[in-house]
């Protein structure tokens, strides 16, 4: 009988990950759900049943989550949007018969989520070394202390909300005002110290914000897969330019994939970022699920998704040795919406 998975407002390169489940070497049978607010979410091309969520948050969209398992018998769910709190109450979920690709410990799962506690984690687990100067900061004022703190260390000071998502709310302080080659140039990242300090300063106080030292060297994502304790692979990849990715046996960031895993333990599939400082490699995160470029990490022979669905299902999956010196890169691919009077179920 098929195995029924669904993903929850996810974002585009999810349609990679459903295409590597059902693309899987051992001939296993599943069936897509996806939901997604927006009705031309591209994802739904590849799913057998979509549905277009409704526009719920907090308590409210938990419900819905629970309903909608409960709805449609869904074996497998793959939460992306609330995965903290659904993780909180994955009892609720078993209780229906729903296993959940999700770290269990609600506990890990707070810390990852919020940049400031994963730093203090880093430290108390002595991994210092892998930790960027930063502070965390509510107030402009503390906003000023951290800034000189960083500066008069020599280092170029960014600042983004501790419990962000990717790069939104992502800034680098310069001393400049921009310039009309600027003006004419790329997007940039960049303020100015005077206009952040005004901008905090018109508040009392804001949401916690990480400001800490710029990295300005390479940047790489690890992908890892791990169950029970045990790491079963780790893939480093590379951002070289625009789109260009490279697969590469890195040894101080394999070892440091081995060292998160056996302190963490997370389990299924996970990313770690870290980006380099003075040729040291300095955290930026780690996402407990799976990553926007895992599709490229998967040309190394390891269906990430898929053997952490088997994982998650059986509790074994045997995973090949990953193949790196690796580089890739991908391009557009027009993909033909559906019609709206299709029906959601294929």
């Amino acid at each position: 009988m098929k195995k029924r998975i669904w993903f929850n407002r996810w974002f585009s390169t999810a349609y990679h990950f459903m295409e590597a489940i059902n693309n899987n070497p051992d001939g296993f049978e599943f069936e897509i759900y996806g939901t997604h607010p927006i009705k031309d979410t591209v994802y739904f091309e590849i799913c057998d049943y979509y549905e277009v969520e409704p526009v719920l948050e907090g308590a409210e969209y938990i419900e819905y989550c629970l309903d909608f398992c409960r709805r449609h018998l869904i074996d497998v769910f793959v939460p992306y949007h609330y995965a903290l709190e659904i993780s909180e109450d994955l009892a609720r979920f078993t209780e229906i018969g729903t296993r959940v690709l999700v770290c269990e410990d609600f506990g890990l799962m707070d810390t990852m989520s919020h940049k400031g506690k994963l730093y203090e984690s880093f430290q108390e687990n002595d991994l210092s070394s892998f930790v960027p100067d930063y502070r965390i900061v509510r107030n402009a004022g503390e906003f000023q202390e951290a800034y000189r703190m960083i500066m008069n260390k020599g280092k170029k000071v960014c600042f983004k909300p501790a419990n962000g998502r990717g790069g939104a709310g992502f800034r680098v302080v310069t001393e400049s005002e921009s310039t009309v080659e600027d003006l004419f140039g790329p997007i940039s990242h960049e303020i100015t110290y005077s206009n952040a300090l005004k901008i905090l300063s018109s508040v009392s106080s804001f949401e916690e914000l990480m400001v800490l030292e710029y990295l300005e060297d390479a940047e790489y994502s690890i992908d890892c897969l791990a169950y029970n304790g045990q790491l079963l692979a780790a893939v480093p990849r590379k951002k070289v330019s625009g789109r260009i990715r490279k697969l590469e046996a890195v040894p101080e960031l394999l070892e440091l994939a081995n060292r998160v895993n056996s302190i963490y333990q997370i389990p299924y599939v996970y990313n770690i970022q870290v980006k380099y400082s003075q040729g040291i490699p300095k955290l930026l995160e780690i996402n407990p699920r799976m990553s926007g470029g895992l599709h490229i990490s998967c040309l190394s022979g390891v269906n990430f998704p898929y053997l952490a669905v088997k994982l998650l299902l059986a509790g074994f999956a045997d995973v090949p040795f990953p193949k790196l010196g690796i580089a890739a890169t991908h391009i557009e691919q027009s993909v033909m919406l559906s019609k709206e009077e299709r029906l959601v179920v294929k």
